[in-house]
């Protein structure tokens, strides 16, 4: 590879060349060093505190993970290191947090070090039995299923990143929540803004704290504090409660949580919401959009009824999913640290509450058809001051917002259907394992990854974006046009599939 020149220990090292603050710049590290290590020796080049966060960009201005496994570059095809949120106010790390972070360092070094003296076939072998070990943890969350049927059994919010370390639920929380908090005082560049408010955003490139400052600057910028009068401490406190109450499951997580509110406002900025609907109509989309999944065990409503889990009796088969997730987002919002809410009115409280309950209802698919005729049939006639117009509408955008992974670009969707996979194939093989009907789109003997796609992007996704489109014909380019490309996309790959079965004897 360019870049990389071997030393005396036979470790190849690579080169990468940036540019920071206008001044071109070269950074050599090993092959085998730490995300961590490659991370601090940008962090000292841009001069930047350990709160602070740094993105580095491609040629094409496309954000690239910090990490050992950035392409090695010439000063021709250098990046661009920037620190895209800097320091309102000097932040120090608490104690409790250093000495974490500096149990993982050694503990990181040590699982290099072990690494390189281990052959290769036993590395694989664990990393199989970790692979195995981390399915075995996840079964905290079977309660759902009525697999487990303890009274008071909780089970596990933490996201999918935190089962990755060596940290308990309650330390990678904490850990969460001390950088968010730190963080939260930091000013996010305008360009950062500026994407954010677009389909193209990239939530792969982002951790968890910073998605948390994300959405505190969603909140922030669309006025909501102002105009409901939200106390910040109130507002990061619902935000990572929010995050604690999304389970560490393959799909529906923090970062699916993450995706769907970001495309909400996106979505708001696109067709210029801002000047048709109301300030408390665009809380209850956004504030919807963030607790649409709150607490979802990973097996869908389908499978509650016919397992007959706690959640199907409680909520007598009506939509329990969506239901239990109502529920919990007004569980947080009824703790009086965590309530956006409180300095409203009882007028204006009942309003969102009623809004948030209808859009929230509205993800359950099966009511898919339902809703979307609804919108159809008021299309010719739409009125944005009609109420009926109005609740449609916004059920739509949640809608939208919910499915709306085709409409990013390929590098960020595909990752998602194959997490998507994933959890439907957990579902199906549990349904095997105890006897239930078997979901046909979920059954992995059935469906391929072109099969699982072409099919809904058809019959679901291309009929609800062209009906939206119609309202707002801006988002044909943003929205309509890359879900038409993913069509294509998966067909062709379908197609590929279909000929090299058919060419084998």
């Amino acid at each position: 590879m360019e870049g990389q020149t071997p030393r005396g220990s036979g470790m190849s090292m690579k080169i990468i060349y940036f540019m920071i603050n206008g001044k071109l710049e070269r950074a050599e590290f090993r092959a085998d060093c730490s995300a961590t290590e490659v991370k601090e020796l940008f962090r000292a080049a841009a001069e930047a505190e350990p709160h602070h966060i740094l993105k580095m960009y491609n040629m094409s201005g496309t954000v690239v993970n910090i990490s050992p496994r950035l392409e090695a570059n010439s000063a021709d095809s250098c990046y661009r290191l920037e620190v895209v949120a800097s320091d309102l106010q000097s932040v120090a790390m608490p104690p409790e947090l250093e000495k974490m972070e500096c149990r993982l360092h050694q503990l990181e070094r040590k699982v290099i070090e072990d690494m390189a003296k281990t052959p290769e076939i036993i590395c694989e072998l664990k990393n199989q039995v970790e692979s195995f070990k981390k399915k075995l943890e996840n079964v905290e969350h079977l309660g759902w299923m009525g697999l487990l049927r303890e009274g008071n059994h909780r089970h596990s919010k933490a996201p999918p990143k935190a089962r990755a370390s060596h940290l308990s639920v309650q330390e990678e929380r904490l850990r969460v929540r001390m950088k968010f908090l730190n963080m939260s005082s930091l000013q996010v560049t305008e360009e950062v803004r500026e994407h954010l408010k677009t389909p193209t955003f990239d939530n792969w490139q982002w951790e968890e704290a910073e998605m948390l400052v994300l959405l505190q600057v969603m909140y922030t910028d669309l006025d909501f504090l102002t105009a409901f009068q939200i106390e910040p401490e109130a507002l990061q406190n619902f935000l990572f409660e929010v995050y604690c109450h999304y389970n560490n499951i393959p799909f529906h997580n923090f970062q699916h949580c993450f995706c769907v509110t970001q495309m909400m406002y996106g979505l708001i900025w696109l067709t210029d919401l801002r000047n048709k609907l109301s300030r408390v109509d665009l809380l209850i989309m956004l504030t919807s959009a963030l607790c649409h999944d709150l607490d979802h065990p990973g097996y869908n409503n389908v499978y509650q009824i016919n397992a007959q889990t706690d959640l199907a009796l409680r909520y007598n088969d009506i939509s329990p999913l969506e239901n239990h997730h109502c529920a919990v987002a007004f569980g947080i919002l009824a703790k009086p640290e965590c309530n956006i809410l409180k300095n409203l009115s009882n007028e204006q409280y009942k309003l969102i509450r009623g809004g948030m309950i209808k859009c929230i209802l509205a993800t359950d698919m099966s009511r898919h058809n339902e809703i979307l005729n609804k919108f159809k049939a008021m299309q010719p006639v739409f009125n944005f001051t009609n109420k009926e117009h109005k609740e449609v509408l916004m059920k739509i955008m949640v809608k939208v917002s919910d499915i709306s992974n085709e409409a990013r670009p390929m590098e960020v969707a595909e990752p998602w259907l194959d997490c998507l996979l994933q959890e439907f194939f957990n579902q199906s093989d549990t349904e095997k394992l105890k006897g239930l009907p078997v979901t046909p789109f979920m059954d992995r003997d059935k469906v391929s990854k072109p099969s699982s796609q072409t099919s809904f992007i058809r019959f679901v996704l291309l009929p609800l974006f062209t009906e939206l489109t119609k309202l707002f014909p801006c988002l044909e380019q943003h929205i309509l046009e890359p879900v038409r490309r993913a069509l294509e996309y998966y067909s062709d790959m379908e197609k590929a599939t279909k000929e090299e079965e058919g060419a084998k004897p």
